[in-house]
């Protein structure tokens, strides 16, 4: 008897696949990934394991993991985006956090009326004042696949045949890809792939859509619309596993992270739609130095004169090299 392979579907996987599929056995890569990550058997964040922190079982790490410092941070910017008096006067709400019920705010020292946190795939409601925060919640929505042919775009899903998932060409573009299809550049060359990261910008829509006030504020990673257009000529997915980036998102469903970058041009067009003028989008360094100077000043001091866990997690907060340029932040408030 063989044994599987550990990068193989699982049998739970396989059942949610066929299910979902039917008898054509072919999804379009947003509803593959939607099973993959969310699937309540079988998906990625359904499952009880560690995914985030620096443990060689664990499968990446975010600002959160750096402890209580970047919380003290975001807590701090918020409040100045908002004014004291103002902030005591809203609730903040992390959205996506991980792990579910804990926040990145949860035993820091902080100005508002309340906190709370929403998971994934937790009904999404807000009270009427409210910072909405986010930490890598938006790369991780579920994201179209395109390819340039000779005789336009082609939308790529997964089929599974003989056991395995392979790439597949949809016979026709899907309604979500249909409905952008006039954004879609026309003058790349054959083979440039596009990773259309839709249901980010849907999710944002249905944030602003509802009736609350206060401040929205979402780090992650991401490009404008010309950058994905006509720059990433590979796309932008990837699959993250024990802190190993990879290009086989079809590998160990359920088992391993899929992500691919923002479109911020999007993001941003949902809120200002729904009456936050100006959005602001910052590099992560520029947003922190900008917003949170009072607590940055604040760490700097009380950790002079030595190499303390709480100075290393700043640094690598707001180092280029590190995480200040690779991460961004897009925040608007609506009064």
């Amino acid at each position: 008897m063989t044994d599987r392979s550990p990068s193989a579907p699982s049998p739970e996987f396989l059942a949610a696949f066929r299910r979902e599929a039917g008898p054509g056995g072919v999804l379009s890569f947003a509803r593959f990934m939607s099973l993959a990550l969310y699937d309540p058997a079988a998906g990625y964040y359904a499952g009880g394991r560690t995914r985030i922190g620096r443990e060689s079982r664990t499968d990446f790490f975010t600002a959160a993991s750096l402890g209580p410092v970047f919380g003290e941070l975001v807590a701090g910017a918020a409040a100045a985006l908002l004014g004291p008096r103002t902030a005591a006067a809203h609730t903040w709400v992390e959205i996506g956090a991980e792990p579910p019920g804990g926040g990145v705010i949860a035993g820091v020292a902080q100005p508002f009326a309340a906190a709370t946190t929403i998971g994934l795939g937790q009904t999404l409601t807000l009270p009427p004042r409210a910072v909405v925060f986010s930490n890598e919640l938006f790369d991780a929505q579920p994201f179209h696949r395109l390819i340039r042919q000779p005789e336009g775009w082609c939308e790529t899903g997964v089929a599974l045949r003989a056991g395995a998932l392979e790439e597949a060409a949809l016979p026709e573009l899907t309604p979500e890809v249909r409905a952008v299809r006039d954004r879609l550049p026309a003058d790349v060359p054959e083979g440039y792939r596009i990773d259309l990261p839709l249901a980010a910008a849907d999710l944002a829509d249905r944030i602003a859509a509802l009736p609350w006030t206060g401040l929205f504020v979402a780090f992650d990673y991401g490009k404008s619309w010309s950058e994905l257009a006509t720059e990433t000529p590979s796309g932008t997915a990837r699959a993250y596993f024990r802190h190993r980036q990879g290009d086989d998102l079809l590998a160990r469903p359920g088992g391993q992270d899929l992500t691919c970058h923002v479109c911020w041009d999007w993001i941003s067009a949902a809120l200002a739609a729904h009456g936050f003028p100006a959005p602001m989008l910052e590099s992560q360094e520029a947003f922190l130095v900008h917003h949170a100077a009072p607590v940055l000043s604040r760490l700097v001091t009380a950790e002079a004169g030595r190499f303390s866990d709480r100075k290393l997690g700043v640094q690598q907060l707001l180092h280029p090299a590190h995480m200040g340029q690779k991460f961004q932040v897009l925040w608007a408030r609506r009064d």
